[in-house]
């Protein structure tokens, strides 16, 4: 018997060929992506295959039980997985919209000092809105925020990047001034003009090598060629305030972790330091879910009616 193939089959199998696609991208395993599936490791191999049949080109390099996707297929799959994940996500998605926004999860990846200082009036006013929406905060760093936004663990991310990756869209959406913080008996609190040779001079508590703060405190430094040294190395920014309160160091911070209460001097240093932007970042080509939209769409709404260049936090009061 002759077997007839559809246009409507051929769609449907491209589908499904795309499907065990991104997850073999994802997972980094033929095996792993026919786990994943409900299918079998031969049938998932013979449905990547016709892929590349159909398209006349390679997607992954096989070295044995090893699989590397290629630049071809780095490209199908920016442009593959929004749609499969829009399709598979497609009922909770419509039920979502449905019962307005009134059961759902919101997965959001965010630094230590957003989940601090930006989040928490957007969160607690999301949370009177949308009581049926279960809430997740992931406290992790940049770098790892872009691994769960691309590996779908998060609906969006939100902080301040300096550098864009292609497939990342960042929306900026606050703003911060670089400040310097002493001890309230430091020498320099007392100096009339601070500048970056006489900080140069002083011991400094910083993050974590790794963070991007110290990356750009390391910039300045060798851009005036500057020596500088570092005194103690904390994470977290009311870590770092405290000890610069005992006159441990001196520290170089965003006015977004400026409350008013503490009991520091702080010195506007926009002359040496660039201003830092803080906004949602997301993964190109995937549609947010209606709870994530209706999240940002508020962030963006009250980023638009707050002409204040400081945290959200009504007891803030930045330099």
């Amino acid at each position: 018997m002759t077997q007839i193939i559809t246009g409507v089959d051929t769609r449907r199998n491209r589908l499904q060929n795309l499907r065990s696609f991104c997850y073999a991208v994802q997972t980094g395993s033929i095996s792993k992506a026919a786990e994943r599936s409900s299918l079998s490791q031969p049938s998932v191999s013979l449905q990547i295959q016709a892929l590349e049949q159909e398209l006349k080109t390679t997607l992954f390099q096989r070295r044995g039980p090893k699989i590397k996707v290629t630049a071809e297929g780095q490209a199908l799959y920016q442009l593959a997985w929004p749609l499969v994940d829009a399709i598979d996500s497609l009922p909770a998605s419509f039920h979502s919209s449905r019962q307005g926004l009134e059961t759902g999860r919101l997965n959001i990846a965010a630094g230590e000092s957003t989940i601090l200082y930006i989040l928490p009036t957007f969160i607690k006013e999301y949370a009177l809105a949308y009581p049926g929406i279960e809430l997740k905060l992931h406290n992790v760093t940049g770098r790892d925020g872009l691994k769960m936004l691309r590996g779908d663990a998060v609906d969006f991310a939100v902080g301040s990047m300096i550098e864009v990756p292609d497939d990342i869209n960042y929306h900026p959406t606050f703003s911060y001034d670089p400040v310097l913080i002493t001890a309230r008996d430091h020498p320099l609190a007392k100096s009339p003009k601070v500048t970056i040779k006489d900080v140069a001079q002083y011991p400094l508590i910083l993050p974590p090598q790794h963070l991007t703060t110290w990356r750009v405190v390391d910039f300045v430094f060798q851009k005036y060629r500057l020596n500088y040294r570092v005194a103690l190395e904390a994470g977290g920014w009311e870590v770092i305030k405290h000890y610069v309160e005992l006159g441990l160091g001196i520290s170089i911070v965003t006015s977004i972790c400026l409350t008013g209460k503490e009991d520091l001097a702080i010195i506007p240093f926009n002359r040496y330091f660039p201003k830092r932007s803080y906004g949602i970042v997301q993964l190109k080509g995937k549609p947010l879910a209606p709870p994530a939209a209706r999240f940002v769409e508020m962030m963006k709404l009250r980023a638009k009616h707050d002409h204040r260049k400081g945290p959200v936090n009504p007891d803030a009061s930045p330099e």
